[in-house]
């Protein structure tokens, strides 16, 4: 008779959500999802509560589900619907692993400067209010959630790839106007950068060079009898230095004199002992 049971329940394609109702792993609730209704098997995402190091505006602390095992074909969209039955979700950010860097929408259509997660990947759901986190983590389905549907599909296979040579080829005349108004802002911001430097007195000269003055000192606060002391502490340890500096400056320079004094008394000696020689007839230079 156990075999038996062991069997239907395995047969069931709802034994899986059945068992998942109340599974919990190390802290992760499991949420069972399937690609589209005509789907049997179904796939699990682990959820929990993240738990934020230190300060991060992207992730706040008590707003942000933590989302493990997201296939490729889920979207920021199919996220979006599952968790808004516990709250309103602010934003959806999807990372390669836990605590990497997040995943950004390219503002520009033909110029992407990030790529798309093709692998599994993790989430971070934020939400508007604490009270849709608290929900979202003790959320229980009793079917899986289809992620693809009639009205918001999610494309993929041949239409994803289709899709994707069409973006390839863009619009010509759709591509010149993301070029013009990149432009624009191009223009706008140097135009900003040259005003701020004519204001701080920075604007260059025909040959490009900008003439730099100094200003003076901006008024401190009073000092007190403790700042006044220090002040004079520095001040007479720096003279010290000053003057050991000086003094060795001093030894430096008698020394190469010295020095410069003994070689022309040696040059002397050497004239004379030369002359000598000559008087003896016993020069011989050649």
């Amino acid at each position: 008779m156990k075999k038996t049971t062991a069997s239907k329940t395995s047969e069931d394609p709802n034994s899986s959500v059945q068992l998942c109702r109340d599974f919990s792993v190390s802290g992760f609730s499991a949420i069972p999802v399937k690609f589209s209704a005509a789907c049997e098997a179904c796939h699990l995402l682990y959820s929990k509560p993240h738990q934020v190091r230190g300060t991060d505006d992207s992730r706040p602390a008590g707003r942000t589900l933590f989302v493990l095992n997201v296939p490729p074909y889920c979207t920021q969209d199919c996220l979006n619907r599952l968790f808004s039955r516990c709250g309103k979700v602010e934003a959806v950010h999807f990372c390669e692993r836990p605590g990497g860097q997040i995943h950004t929408d390219d503002t520009s259509t033909f110029f992407p400067t990030t790529q798309e997660i093709r692998t599994f990947k993790v989430a971070y759901v934020v939400f508007e209010k604490p009270l849709g986190l608290k929900k979202a983590a003790g959320l229980k389905l009793s079917e899986p959630f289809v992620l693809s549907t009639r009205d918001q599909p999610v494309v993929t296979g041949m239409g994803k790839w289709c899709q994707k040579y069409t973006q390839d080829r863009p619009d010509v005349a759709e591509l010149q106007s993301e070029l013009d108004s990149f432009m624009a802002e191009y223009d706008k911001r140097k135009k900003d950068e040259l005003e701020r430097e004519k204001a701080r007195g920075e604007e260059p000269d025909e040959e490009g060079w900008v003439t730099v003055t100094r200003h003076g000192r901006t008024p401190g606060a009073p000092r007190t009898e403790a700042m006044e002391k220090k002040a004079l502490k520095r001040e007479k340890k720096k003279r010290s230095r000053r003057e050991l500096m000086n003094f060795y400056t001093f030894q430096i320079r008698e020394g190469k004199r010295e020095h410069i004094a003994q070689l022309r008394k040696k040059f002397e000696e050497d004239k004379d002992k030369i002359a000598a020689m000559k008087a003896n007839r016993r020069f011989r230079p050649y």
